[in-house]
């Protein structure tokens, strides 16, 4: 398999206000955009194509530089899951395609997901993960095929969480209607009812959906992914407990930040102390604050 579509168009409400400023694939995770990660998870299956959806402050992608080639696809209007997939058709040829939601980190062995696709003839596989909060996919005996999603069917409770990763056979497209603004999961379900719902549980490696504040700061504190301290950022002279720094970000001799993210470009005054804030803004930040996005 050699493309991948990455799901950039969406709106980002749960990472407001952080997307005032950048769509939720450009939030930088340890100083690199979350489609660049998702990107690389890609090509580390052997992916080198590369689709993304716009919408929400298409201007902003002109400075995104993943390393590899990407088409971008504009929404002037936002068609959704379905819709967006739909509108790269063309793209895609007869040639499978891997999506991924934007907001996704994962270490996942997506190539175990490739090899179960191409092995199953299967229009769709979803790939799964065994624990989670949000249980919607009910699975079959074997775990290869989905009987269920959020129990639409009335089959079975859900017993899998849904990863955000899948992988596309062209036939299905034919599916879903051009030009609409459609999820994808009204299609997922005719497949479910007559059994050609593929999926696949990859519970090895990291997955996490950067969704929201609170797991956009646990995975700043869970993962290790680059040094903390960007050498491109200034913080001579201040306290810097478990925090990340951008490039080009200066936090000033006498600040304090604990627990926090400054993203690049940022400046952080002397007298400011800090404690699990993201600091995502031009504008100077200055005094005590606690669990804010400023």
């Amino acid at each position: 398999m050699k493309n991948a579509f990455i799901l950039g168009a969406g709106l980002g409400n749960r990472l407001r206000p952080l997307t005032d400023r950048l769509p939720k694939p450009l939030v930088p995770l340890f100083h690199r955009p979350l489609a660049g990660w998702a990107m690389d998870a890609c090509a580390r299956a052997g992916i080198g194509r590369f689709a993304i959806n716009t919408h929400h402050l298409p201007a902003a992608w002109e400075d995104f530089d993943p390393g590899y080639g990407v088409t971008l696809f504009h929404e002037p209007v936002l068609l959704e899951t379905g819709g967006g997939l739909k509108n790269i058709q063309a793209w895609m040829g007869d040639d499978p395609v891997l999506v991924h939601n934007g907001d996704i980190f994962s270490t996942l062995p997506l190539e175990k997901l490739i090899a179960a696709h191409e092995a199953s003839g299967l229009p769709v596989t979803l790939a799964l993960r065994s624990e989670g909060v949000a249980k919607h996919i009910g699975l079959d005996p074997s775990g290869t095929r989905v009987t269920d999603i959020h129990q639409l069917l009335g089959r079975a409770a859900g017993s899998h969480v849904f990863s955000g990763i899948y992988c596309v056979s062209p036939g299905f497209l034919d599916r879903i209607p051009a030009g609409e603004k459609i999820s994808v999961i009204p299609a997922f379900v005719e497949l479910a009812e007559i059994g050609q719902l593929g999926a696949i549980v990859l519970d090895e490696g990291v997955w996490l959906d950067l969704g929201n504040r609170k797991s956009y700061l646990q995975a700043h504190r869970e993962l290790d992914l680059a040094p903390a301290i960007h050498p491109e950022a200034m913080v001579d002279g201040a306290c810097v407990e478990r925090s990340i720094v951008g490039p080009g970000a200066v936090v000033e001799a006498g600040a304090i930040i604990r627990d926090s993210v400054i993203w690049p470009g940022s400046r952080v005054t002397a007298d400011a102390v800090l404690d699990r804030c993201i600091v995502f803004s031009h504008t100077p930040v200055a005094g005590s604050h606690q669990d804010l996005d400023l």
